[in-house]
């Protein structure tokens, strides 16, 4: 018996390198939500649940025409946030990016996503599959808290546009990442939303 969690990041959104914090997805994000779509088009999804923002509603919708037997939900639980804050263990490199945020956001932040860990990543009865399309953060802190690394480490996590990662819950043992940003549905030229590497 197992408890499988499929979590997708929506596919890129349209001048989102501007700068805008929402918005609809660009003509890459749709061929990235159609790609995901068929990539899980043999799955049987008891639920699927959506980030109510636009780019991740658009991207359900899209994957919603493949998979017409599955009924997406908006839940809160996934939207966009920033799920812990400056701590004694932060690496210095993250320091200036959460001193960005108001102690306010962080605190509901992570108010949700304690409440995200309890509606789903918990063991179930009977095998069940749930599908969720939300945000690069909540993926990343999903994986941390599978992982029981430091709360900060889901700055370092990153999941590309329309990425797969997959968790696996069973009772009475310890949860476990099988798939961790799974691009293999995508050609390169769409694979977005990852940091550009690095020189040496």
């Amino acid at each position: 018996m197992a408890h499988l969690l499929y979590l997708v990041r929506h596919g890129e959104q349209l001048d989102a390198e501007h700068g805008v914090e929402d918005g609809r997805l660009s003509a890459r994000g749709v061929r990235q939500a159609h790609a995901i779509a068929q990539r899980l088009s043999g799955v049987v999804f008891d639920h699927a649940w959506t980030s109510p923002l636009q780019r991740a509603t658009e991207t359900a919708a899209i994957m919603q025409e493949r998979l017409p037997a599955v009924e997406f939900q908006k839940s809160a639980l996934l939207l966009d946030c920033v799920p812990s804050g400056l701590e004694a263990d932060t690496p210095v490199g993250f320091h200036g990016f959460l001193k960005g945020f108001r102690p306010a956001e962080v605190e509901a932040g992570a108010a949700q996503m304690q409440d995200a860990a309890a509606q789903w990543l918990r063991p179930s009865r009977g095998d069940v599959n749930e599908l969720l399309v939300t945000h690069n953060f909540v993926i990343g802190w999903f994986v941390r808290e599978v992982m029981q690394a430091p709360a900060w480490q889901w700055m370092a996590l990153n999941q590309a546009n329309c990425g797969l990662t997959i968790l696996r819950r069973r009772t009475g043992k310890p949860p476990q990442l099988l798939v961790h940003n799974d691009l293999g549905h995508l050609p390169p030229e769409d694979r977005t939303g990852l940091p550009l590497p690095q020189p040496y």
